[in-house]
């Protein structure tokens, strides 16, 4: 009996078929026979084109499911409970041909691998694309994909950036001694953490002439000393006085898109968050984010005489009281 083809290409039961392409293309790349010259690697690298094949195809995958290895043998229209019920009373090897691939099905119902009674050109034809009558090989591997995380400052985020990534033999990083090859890569004006960029050909080189695949660069904001980043929006603090606080003031206010001022209302208490529309980071597809003050009273820490008395006077002519309800 043939490995199962979960195991084969290392994905679980419940693996959509993007996992299953990333796997089959890992795996792929290290056991191909133009690169891999280890005696073994030939066998490993047939079971796996098998195994994908079947996998790769979601009717197959379904009676593989149902089925197992027997699947190309067993008629459409039979119930796979019926089957499993048939099998187990039959006991194990029952059922005529032996079970030895996922192959085409050869005289008397002897189940063989691709390399005997279905031409091989055929079975890898369909996972690689069409290829030349007598060509020589195995065939192209599209090259793997590969991701890396990139890290910006807020600045940086907010007006776009360049940076420049060296891709070594099998991962992308940035900087470093060693790679292949750099490349110059624009970083837009809005990201935001965790957004992946998609660099398209920028991935593992393909073999045998097939497309390279794609470097996925997820974005990472740096903390900022200043701001605090959720999404889009962007959060400060707000030193004010306690007469600004009182009274009503207009304040500067430093943003990533430059200064701006900001209106503290009469009657402001610490913690209360002040917006600026728009003043996050930008959006180029939709709604830019905002930029929210957060009103800090700060009191002088050694008050001269003249405050001193201002500051008693406040205290006997005002009824306020902070810790009362309102």
């Amino acid at each position: 009996m043939p490995r199962d083809a979960y195991e084969v290409l290392g994905v679980s039961r419940d693996a959509d078929q993007s996992e299953i392409q990333r796997a089959y293309r890992k795996r792929a790349r290290r056991l191909h026979p133009d690169v891999n010259k280890d005696p073994g690697a030939e066998d490993e690298f047939k079971e796996l084109s098998e195994a994908y094949d079947v996998l790769s195809d979601p009717d197959q995958r379904s009676r593989y499911d149902a089925f197992g290895p027997d699947f190309r043998r067993v008629s459409p229209d039979v119930d796979p409970a019926a089957y499993r019920r048939a099998r187990a009373s039959q006991g194990a090897g029952s059922g005529g041909g032996r079970s030895r691939g996922w192959g085409g099905a050869g005289a008397g119902g002897d189940f063989r691998y691709a390399s005997g009674d279905v031409d091989i050109e055929d079975l890898l034809g369909g996972m690689f694309g069409a290829r030349g009558p007598g060509r020589a090989g195995w065939g192209p591997v599209a090259g793997s994909d590969q991701e890396a995380e990139v890290e910006v400052t807020v600045e940086e985020a907010y007006g776009g950036t360049r940076r420049t990534l060296t891709i070594s033999g099998s991962d992308a990083s940035l900087g470093g001694a060693g790679g292949r090859r750099t490349i110059d890569v624009v970083i837009p004006a809005g990201v935001v953490d965790g957004q992946r960029i998609r660099l398209r050909g920028q991935g593992g080189q393909g073999i045998g002439g097939a497309e390279p695949g794609d470097l996925y660069l997820t974005v990472r904001i740096a903390p900022h000393a200043r701001y605090r980043v959720e999404g889009r929006d962007l959060h400060v603090m707000l030193p004010v006085a306690p007469w600004e606080a009182a009274l009503g003031a207009s304040l500067p206010l430093q943003t990533p898109g430059g200064d701006a001022t900001l209106r503290v209302p009469a009657g402001t208490s610490s913690h209360r968050r002040l917006r600026l529309k728009a003043r996050g980071l930008p959006n180029t597809r939709g709604k830019p984010g905002d930029l929210y003050a957060e009103v800090q009273i700060r009191m002088p820490a050694s008050p001269s005489t003249e405050e001193r008395a201002l500051f008693e006077q406040l205290r006997a002519a005002s009824a306020f009281d902070p810790r009362s309800r309102p």
